[in-house]
């Protein structure tokens, strides 16, 4: 090879509200944006599609984890002739601010740039031109790619490297097979960046249902395009080789996934006869345990932990967003499928519906913790996104949402509430988290951990993490991690650079401080959590959220009693069933 493209894929972060980007010795969740550009841009070097002499060198760099180091990659261009191109991958709506920061002194550098992810294509999808700040980008002379970069990338590398980009690549209109592409891959040194060394890949992109405040049906589509299981297999395979073993699958909703079935029996085929150790994460509906075999083969496939869209108990909130498949009356039996396989809920919840007040949300919260044998509770203000039918509605109605895109993080309010204000909405929200995260109800989740077999340190270990997130980092748990690495010049262009005799100080009394109180916590639930393993009992353990589901709870439960909507989804689900046998 006589030349080399360089290819810095960069997966922004975004700044807290002191103005800090937001970056940790290890990040939570990783990106399956990076991956799947990483994976695309190595397949795309392997078929030399810059040319014989031409090699493509790929770095990945995830800003929740990694700083970016601006005059070293522009130095390392520079010394390169500026030959290669910084993609900004993945780029979500909070992220915008800061991927524009990082974008410009590429530009002023001469350095190609290109930018892709939710922002730019729901925002293309769903509203005329360029609005929402996308001029903006084209001003600096950032190409924008909307859409998926399958069967895509080649032409984008090209250009760069003939120095031919164009401003704008959209291929909303086009979403691509997923079905034989290279698939979403991050070398080992990447990987352990994250918590538990996860990694993440896509079985299928798509969801067919409606909901009004999701961007991915309008970014990926309602029709279900999936990988196939050979595709699937053969990414896990090259992942252990390289000690990998736990995956997230990034699906919106893996239970809709046409070959979810093919994709789980291969899986449990490598674990059960080959003896691989193969951990999973999933995403999926609220109605999956209808689907026959689907949890049980779930856990048989390594799956330990499932995100479950709950989002609300009031049936008003739900039918109002359009979120018409969650039945609160489904909500118990779903959730006890999950638990007697021993694997630990996830559940969203959105604040802030219309219907919402800070006395209902108190409300709804103690339903939750006494009803429903929920693990963990993932609290977001409802959020009307760029790229989101909420978002659309409103900006074509001339409603006033904030203008900074930084707060789009679904833990600010951005746009009015009818029956709350804006102060009242935020404190609510930061009482939520204490509200659920009780000391008491914390030893309830235990308890009934130990009760259905579900591991009892890992519980324990999510429990503090997502009851101390908000309160001691100030970020949500999903854009948590292990140690808070703050670098002073890393702050929002509009605010000052600190003194660094006022800033190490206070950085270092900080982490001095939060360590101290993690650990007294720790330790207190640590000796409740051996206490309970400890109990010859504790197999017996229950209460009502893990009581069977009987023909009684519509009657003493509140969950179906706590106004006429959630009576009226009793009795409609009584018509339903009536008709159904009807039928049969």
């Amino acid at each position: 090879m006589n030349r080399v493209f360089k290819l810095v894929l960069i997966k922004p972060s975004h700044y807290d509200d002191d103005g800090y980007v937001i970056r940790w010795f290890r990040s939570m969740i990783p990106s399956n944006s990076l991956a799947s550009l990483y994976g695309l841009a190595r397949d795309a070097d392997e078929r030399h599609v810059l040319g014989e002499d031409v090699s493509i060198e790929i770095s990945a760099i995830d800003e929740t984890n990694t700083r970016v180091d601006v005059p070293a990659l522009i130095k390392s261009f520079k010394d390169n002739g500026n030959f290669g191109m910084v993609g900004l991958v993945g780029v979500q709506s909070n992220q915008y601010p800061r991927a524009l920061d990082l974008a410009r002194p590429f530009r002023d550098a001469g350095i190609p740039v290109v930018m892709g992810g939710f922002h730019v294509s729901g925002c293309l999808a769903m509203l005329p031109d360029k609005n929402v700040d996308l001029q903006k980008a084209e001003d600096l002379g950032v190409s924008l790619f909307a859409g998926e970069a399958e069967d895509r990338l080649d032409r984008v590398l090209v250009d760069a490297a003939r120095g031919t980009l164009e401003p704008l690549y959209n291929y909303m209109n086009d979403l691509p097979s997923i079905e034989g592409t290279p698939p979403p891959f991050l070398p080992a040194s990447y990987v352990t960046k994250t918590l538990g060394g996860n990694t993440s890949f896509d079985a299928g992109r798509g969801c067919p249902f409606q909901c009004s405040f999701c961007t991915i049906i309008n970014v990926q589509g309602r029709k279900s395009r999936r990988r196939s299981p050979d595709d699937i297999e053969k990414l896990i395979r090259d992942n252990l080789a390289q000690g990998i073993h736990n995956y997230f699958i990034t699906d919106d909703n893996f239970a809709r996934n046409r070959d979810w079935e093919i994709i789980l029996d291969r899986i449990i085929q490598m674990r059960e006869q080959e003896g691989l150790w193969i951990g999973l994460m999933v995403q999926v509906d609220t109605l999956c345990h209808k689907i026959p075999n689907f949890i049980e083969k779930c856990k048989r496939a390594g799956v330990s932990r499932v995100f479950i869209g709950l989002e609300n108990i009031n049936p008003d909130n739900l039918m109002g967003a359009k979120k018409r498949q969650n039945k609160i009356t489904e909500y118990r039996s779903m959730l006890l499928a999950w638990k007697g396989q021993g694997i630990i809920t996830y559940a969203g919840y959105i604040l802030g519906f219309p219907a919402d007040t800070a006395e209902s949300i108190r409300r709804d919260i103690q339903i939750v913790q006494r009803e429903l044998p929920l693990d963990i509770l993932e609290f977001f203000f409802l959020t009307p996104l760029p790229g989101s039918e909420d978002h659309q509605t409103l900006f074509r109605k001339g409603v006033a949402m904030d203008a900074d895109l930084n707060k789009y993080d679904l833990e600010h309010a951005v746009t009015a509430h009818p029956k709350m204000s804006q102060t009242e909405w935020e404190e609510i929200y930061k009482e939520a988290w204490s509200l659920y995260y009780t000391p008491e109800h914390m030893l309830t989740v235990l308890k009934r951990a130990a009760a259905t077999g579900v591991r009892t340190k890992s519980i324990g270990k999510l429990l503090i993490w997502f009851s101390t997130s908000v309160a001691i980092e100030k970020v949500h748990p999903l854009q948590g991690g292990v140690i808070r690495f703050r670098n002073r010049h890393d702050r929002r262009p509009n605010m000052p650079v600190e003194s660094p005799l006022l800033f190490y100080p206070r950085e270092a009394w900080n982490l001095v401080a939060k360590t101290t109180k993690l650990v007294f916590l720790l330790w207190r639930l640590e000796r409740q959590r051996r206490a309970i393993e400890a109990d010859p009992n504790r197999k017996s353990y229950t209460d009502a959220a893990l009581t069977p589901v009987s023909e009684g709870d519509e009657e003493t439960l509140e969950l179906f009693t706590q106004n006429d909507a959630a009576k009226h989804a009793v009795q409609h689900a009584h018509r339903i069933d009536e008709l159904t046998h009807r039928v049969a």
